[in-house]
């Protein structure tokens, strides 16, 4: 179990994920304004600096 007792959120947690990356990446094709993309920057460059704490 989780320690927040549900056994399950680790796992809709990573679906979740999975799925907003794979929209971001399918609007960045879109050409998107360069403050979107220099938003999708910074929550990328969070996302490895996350990545590599654990």
């Amino acid at each position: 179990m989780n320690p927040d007792g549900d056994e399950g959120n680790e796992e809709i947690k990573q679906l979740i994920n999975h799925n907003l990356k794979e929209v971001f990446a399918e609007l960045e094709d879109d050409g998107m304004p360069g403050e979107i993309m220099d938003l999708l920057s910074v929550l990328r460059a969070q996302d490895l600096e996350g990545k590599e704490q654990k």
